[in-house]
């Protein structure tokens, strides 16, 4: 598409950024309901005029799923809202969702030309305007599939690496059946990530869209134990099965003091509140106990879900506790700004080394050492040291471990021949291959935990990947039936 935009590039430099509303701090503490409120239409065409419609546009190979981002710009500008969101579903079965959770200000937004003498476009929110514009208005047309295949593919999990793949192959005419270890679909979508950043009616809308393609979707069902791969394979009459079950072994810290009652790791306490609703108690049975006083041990956007979630839940004072610097903390910088906003207090280069019994084998308090930061790491990021003498001790009755995850051992402990990486992670090729033919895998059960944005594109690599293993297995069908002859 060639250029559109009547106003010439220094005249869109001067227009500044628009900034979506927001709930106020205090309002919303008390409750779950979403944080952001989107831009307006105005709002949005506006943002899309201070694009400067590059004419090799990095943005697009900034986004990990290689969003047509100018075009959809452009579509934007001139009101055709319903438009912009198909071009964004060329490429992203799921924008509603990755407008909203996606770390578009350390993708493509970070590469965005106009983003090196002022601020970039706010791409991440014009996706999440078109998507909501779409199905605000019940606009949305189910794209084309291709001719029928007879094929069935298999995956296993239905986060947003599953979805995706599920997505891309059905509506290259695969049959595809997905396998949910969990009674609601979503994976770390629905189980991890609170409604006031992601509500569920907009997962579910998403879910929907991608049962509309054909997909099949089975709850409750434990690859591994319900039945393996193999069986999938060699009895269930599956050509081929994608892995995407993510990772939801939660870390702790080998520390004294963390089997007390009143310690979670972040992985149960967001499910409890995320997928069993413990906010809703005494209307739903499954609570979670949880202290006036909080301290949440992590520095990413887990652990911000999860210090956000207690001060929703009443907790008085909630302390978020992290070994490094805020210039290091791997969080989104907007979960940051509002978690500030909401009064999390953050203890920075601090570290735990303790949780304090109160003598009934309850949380009574945390005991912690700061930090220095020294030499950077394999991972770029200043190493913490301990000051000795600078112990202390925090009061708190809960705290919550949000160090990381690795993922389920299930599958790979019975899948002979699949290879492991480090933490238990599916070891993968480019095309997201594993040591079993057929068999593929991608999101954070072969990352060890990352973005949904490079989970999508797993899931997208893969549904490639398959769709190629599957057509050179027609192929040699066909020419051995040949020799035959």
């Amino acid at each position: 598409m060639s250029a559109i935009n009547p106003l010439k590039p220094s005249q869109r430099m001067k227009i500044p950024r628009e900034h979506a509303p927001e709930r106020p701090a205090l309002e919303r503490n008390g409750d779950f309901v979403e944080v952001s409120l989107g831009f307006t239409s105005d709002q949005a065409v506006v943002e899309a005029t201070r694009c400067l419609e590059c004419t090799d546009p990095v943005c697009t190979t900034g986004c990990p799923v290689n969003i047509d981002i100018r075009s959809f710009i452009q579509l934007v500008m001139q009101r055709d809202f319903v438009g912009a969101a198909r071009k964004i579903r060329e490429s992203n079965y799921l924008p509603a969702i990755c407008g909203r959770v996606c770390p578009q200000e350390s993708q493509c937004e970070a590469v965005c030309t106009l983003g090196k003498k002022h601020e970039p476009v706010a791409i991440g929110k014009l996706e999440r305007f078109v998507a909501d514009y779409e199905m605000t208005n019940k606009l949305f047309v189910p794209p084309a599939r291709t001719e029928r295949r007879q094929e069935k593919v298999a995956v296993v999990g239905s986060g947003p690496s599953g979805l995706t793949c599920a997505a891309v192959l059905a509506q290259r005419g695969y049959s595809v059946s997905v396998f949910e270890a969990l009674h609601a679909v979503g994976g770390v979508l629905r189980y991890g990530i609170p409604e006031f950043r992601l509500p569920r009616t907009i997962l579910d809308e998403e879910v929907e869209r991608v049962k509309g393609l054909g997909v099949e979707i089975q709850t409750n069902f434990v690859v591994g134990m319900t039945a393996t791969v193999d069986e999938l394979m060699d009895t269930w009459g599956y050509a081929a099965v994608y892995l995407a079950t993510g990772a939801g072994t939660p870390h702790f810290m080998s520390i004294p003091g963390e089997n007390l009652i009143g310690v979670f790791s972040a992985n149960e306490f967001l499910t409890r509140v995320n997928l069993m609703r413990a906010y809703a108690f005494p209307q739903v049975d499954t609570p979670v106990r949880l202290g006036k006083r909080v301290a949440v041990v992590g520095g990413g956007n887990t652990a911000m879900d999860a210090v956000r979630t207690s001060r929703r839940l009443g907790a008085e004072r909630a302390y978020l506790v992290y070994r490094r610097s805020r210039q290091e903390m791997p969080a989104r910088e907007e979960e940051i700004h509002h978690a500030e906003e909401e009064g999390i207090e953050f203890l920075m280069l601090t570290s735990p080394v303790k949780i304090v019994d109160n003598g009934r084998h309850e949380v009574q308090g945390m005991i912690c050492q700061k930090m220095a930061l020294g030499e950077p790491d394999s991972s770029g990021r200043r190493s913490p040291i301990p000051i000795e003498g600078s112990e202390f001790t925090l009061d708190v009755e809960t705290v919550i471990m949000a160090i990381g995850q690795s993922p389920n051992p299930v599958i790979q402990a019975t899948t002979p021949g699949l290879k492991t990486g480090k933490k238990g992670t599916v070891a993968v090729g480019e095309k997201q291959e594993t040591s079993r033919p057929g068999v593929f895998a991608g999101g954070d059960v072969s990352r060890g935990g990352a973005t949904v944005i490079l989970a999508m594109r797993d899931g997208k690599t893969a549904a490639a990947a398959i769709e190629e293993h599957l057509l050179s297995k027609a192929r040699e069908v066909v020419e051995e039936a040949k020799a035959s002859l």
